[in-house]
């Protein structure tokens, strides 16, 4: 008679192919979706109707098999297919890939997801977000571009806000020295009078001293007068000098009731950079400004080589009355020497904390020849040091026979004050003459040197970023500068098949899936970021179709058995009449 059984058994086919053309109807509607993944449906038997489990042989009859018939087919499972789809250059450096396993890490409302469309945009916070708003997690740099691996934060990238200025911290002179020139001999010889023959007075009698004050000095204008040339209130100011042709910053000296004449010599000193070498020039004078009690003749005697040669006239010190107005120049000056030695000069340009330019001059005066090498001296100053004194320092550079510098005696530290600027005070630095830059070297050739390398940035603004494929976030500056800005990191699992699809191109971990292992993109098994480009669906159409043909005959086989069942039960029913 006809069995029911072969009903249900054809429903449990029409029902499980139903279900099967579903996942292929999804996979075939998401060809085009952004790293989809696709699926395919595992059918299993369902359990077995046992009219017998069959006997074993025994010595007389062989054994029988089991007798059993199926009840039909179910539903085993859907499993997903996690292989990479193809990857596709979009031009978009916010559009990332990955090139392997692992997924990357987003978070909404808290909780964290994972997913492989990596179709980033920025929003209004700056947060680099996926299409549905998840936001990306991974590690930012701090202020000084480390990178803080630890606890996920999302990506920020301020394009257009953050800044960057880095203080100089070594520069390289390079270039040559000539050993053939004329050796330094004498520097500036610049006496300060009360006119072309006589020294300046004392209002009280007698020459001047350092310890007279200011307002003790008589004016040269009025000799025996008893009248004095400055009054408190009242300003000097040096302008219009120069020193080997180029000018030497404006300065001011304040006069006050208790300003002396040794403040005047000391303001002289530092405004014009002459430096203590520690010893007289060879023409026996010592370098800096001091003034003879005997004759009150005040004296300037300037460092040697041509490129420290002081021109300092009568017009460049301009006394200031109380309401800043100049009053004409009050002393006569006398020049009887130049400073005379082979030497050359050069400016650099470099930055503080705030990316300010600050420029520093250096001076290379030849001072002796001897058996074992050029011996020169370099000289430091610097008009945008923010005190009064613009020399920053000096000393001795030994060259070898052969034109080398000894490698032992090769850097210089620099420091120059930014007092009152907001950078960060002092501002220093290393100055080599030695480096893979360039090198700096004394033979029988013209003088010339130049700086050939300085770090240290001016203020720059983000306007780009990029990834590399460790997940190295790079910002590029407006200034030129490259910093690291953070890093993405990828999410592995154990089980990748068991997370669960939350919608979206989203995944959730499951009871399945194992935890999330967090590395660097590489690492551990990890895929390798794709910048500019996107993961494309891993759908395969001819599979896909192939498996819907296969599937539309399976439901119309199992619909032809319901049919015929109905059939020979509609005969059963007729023999009953």
């Amino acid at each position: 008679m006809a069995s029911t059984t072969a009903l249900f058994t054809g429903l449990s086919g029409l029902n499980v192919h139903s279900r099967k053309l579903d996942v292929i109807g999804n996979n075939i509607a998401n060809v085009n979706t952004t790293a989809f993944k696709s699926s395919k449906m595992m059918f299993e038997s369902l359990f077995m109707k046992n009219f017998s489990f069959g006997s074993s042989p025994s010595d007389f009859l062989g054994g029988t098999n089991p007798t059993q018939i199926g009840n039909g087919v179910a539903i085993a499972g859907v499993q997903r297919n996690f292989n990479n789809g193809a990857i596709t250059a979009t031009g978009d450096l916010r559009d990332l890939a990955i090139d392997g396993p692992g997924f990357f890490v987003v978070e909404r409302n808290g909780e964290q997801f994972y997913t492989r469309a990596g179709s980033f945009r920025q929003d209004p916070q700056d947060n680099l977000i996926t299409v549905g708003g998840q936001r990306l997690m991974g590690y930012m740099a701090d202020e000084n571009f480390n990178v803080q691996q630890g606890e996920l934060v999302p990506i920020n990238i301020p394009i257009g806000k953050r800044t960057i200025a880095e203080a100089t911290e070594n520069a390289v002179i390079a270039g040559n020295l000539n050993s053939e020139g004329d050796i330094a001999t004498q520097g500036s010889l610049i006496s300060i009078l009360a006119d072309a023959t006589t020294g300046l007075s004392a209002t009280g009698g007698g020459f001047i001293t350092a310890a007279t004050l200011l307002t003790n000095v008589e004016d040269p204008g009025s000799p025996g007068s008893g009248t004095p040339a400055f009054a408190a209130g009242e300003t000097l100011r040096i302008s219009g000098a120069t020193k080997g042709g180029a000018r030497v910053p404006e300065a001011e000296l304040e006069i006050t009731a208790s300003t002396t004449v040794q403040d005047l010599l000391t303001f002289l000193t530092q405004a014009l950079g002459i430096q203590s070498t520690g010893a007289a020039n060879p023409d026996g004078n010592t370098p800096g400004v001091t003034v003879d009690p005997a004759t009150g003749v005040i004296s300037v005697v300037g460092n040697t080589g041509t490129e420290n040669d002081i021109v300092f006239r009568s017009g460049d010190l301009v006394r200031l009355d109380s309401a800043g107005v100049p009053q004409g120049s009050v002393f006569t000056h006398d020049k009887t020497e130049s400073a005379d030695g082979e030497s050359v000069r050069t400016t650099m340009v470099i930055y503080d904390s705030l990316g300010s330019s600050v420029s520093y001059d250096i001076t290379m005066v030849l001072e002796s020849t001897p058996n074992t090498g050029p011996v020169w001296r370099y000289y430091l100053e610097s008009e945008d040091d923010t005190d009064l004194d613009i020399a920053l320092g000096n000393g001795l550079l030994q060259f070898d026979t052969e034109g080398q510098i000894d490698p032992d005696n090769s850097e210089v530290s620099v420091t120059i004050d930014r007092d009152n600027t907001g950078a960060n005070q002092p501002l220093s630095f290393t100055l080599s003459f030695q480096d893979s830059a360039g090198q700096l070297t004394s033979t029988a050739s013209n003088s010339a040197m130049q700086g050939v390398y300085w770090d240290g940035l001016p203020p720059g603004t983000l306007t780009t970023f990029g990834v590399g494929d460790d997940g190295t976030i790079f910002g590029r500056f407006s200034n030129g500068a490259v910093r690291t800005l953070g890093e993405v990191v990828i999410a592995n699992f154990s089980n990748p098949a068991g997370l669960i699809d939350s919608g979206g191109n989203m995944f959730g971990t499951g009871p399945n899936s194992g935890p999330a292992v967090l590395a660097n993109p590489g690492n551990l098994g990890s895929g390798l970021i794709v910048a500019g480009a996107l993961e494309m669906s891993n759908v395969d159409l001819g599979e896909e179709f192939t498996q819907m043909i296969l599937t539309s005959t399976g439901y119309s086989a199992s619909s032809r058995v319901i049919r015929t069942a109905d059939e020979l039960m509609q005969q059963l029913l007729v023999l009953g009449r």
